[in-house]
């Protein structure tokens, strides 16, 4: 098939900019992987007019996509399973043109998923688990059952995410069969959640409980980033401060519920500064070792 489509990438194999090219085949007849295009080309560049291009080709019966990728935008889809299909397409997808072994350096680095790329995974899965369990209580708590059961489905898919990133992987798209063969034990509470015969309140309530106790489970590994960052400092932190520290950007919109849940658990303790106000303190925030 890539000799139908060479004329498509050709000229973009030549450019200077391009660092790699890749070609990936439908597996199934419903494809979310490829969006049910037939074939996916992906051009890595350094640079582009628009970080992310795509169009869309006809050629007999099939059908094909090209995306045209800035190598920036591309390793932030990577550090975030933001657009975890790029992921798909660069570990199982065909190299067609490799400039200095970009591609084959880039399959490498996702195989390896070095330590600290995955305790940044890590801490972003969790501190999203942290905001949808909270959201969960609360929610369930006024008796808004179905929308609490919604967060608790949230919250299983990132407990899942957690094990899969802890065992050295990435997430897919179709993360549920990872996760069976990863934790068989989050893999049967999803199947309690949603084959369960009780009624929505009884599910919700026990799954509850058993997010809790597999948060616990997970916090330290899970956190390190955070508390590492933390600990670069013998200063306690203000919220204000963590949040625009450049290495926690990523998950500051759920930084909040994260670092609630740590005092919580006592893995970081409160410390109170005096302000000018009568009986009014800062917060701040240090590792409780």
């Amino acid at each position: 098939m890539d000799d139908v489509l060479r004329p498509i990438y050709q000229e973009r194999a030549s450019n200077a900019h391009t660092l790699g090219v890749l070609i990936y085949e439908k597996k199934k007849r419903i494809s979310p992987v490829t969006d049910n295009f037939d074939v996916i080309l992906l051009i890595v560049v350094t640079e582009a007019t628009d970080p992310w291009y795509v169009k869309h080709y006809q050629f007999g019966e099939k059908t094909a996509a090209m995306h045209i990728v800035e190598e920036k935008l591309l390793n932030h889809w990577i550090d975030t399973s933001s657009y975890r299909r790029a992921l798909e397409w660069i570990m199982d997808g065909k190299v067609l043109f490799d400039r200095n072994e970009y591609i084959a350096q880039l399959k490498e680095q996702l195989e390896d998923f070095p330590t600290e790329k995955r305790q940044l995974k890590l801490a972003m899965e969790f501190a999203k688990l942290t905001r949808n369990y909270s959201e969960a209580k609360d929610l369930f708590s006024s008796k808004h059952y179905f929308d609490a059961y919604s967060k608790v489905l949230s919250s299983l898919h990132s407990l899942g995410r957690l094990s899969i990133i802890e065992h050295g992987y990435h997430p897919e798209v179709i993360v549920w069969n990872q996760i069976k063969q990863i934790n068989p034990g989050v893999h049967k509470l999803y199947l309690e959640l949603i084959q369960s015969k009780e009624t929505i309140e009884k599910r919700v309530e026990l799954m509850l409980i058993a997010i809790d106790f597999s948060l616990w489970k997970h916090a330290k590994l899970s956190a390190s980033h955070l508390l590492d960052v933390m600990r670069s400092s013998d200063e306690a932190w203000s919220f204000g401060e963590l949040k625009v520290h450049p290495s926690i950007q990523l998950y500051e919109l759920d930084l909040s519920t994260m670092i609630d849940y740590l005092v919580d658990k006592d893995l970081i303790e409160v410390v109170h500064v005096e302000t000018k106000g009568k009986s009014i303190f800062h917060r701040k925030y240090r590792v409780k070792e």
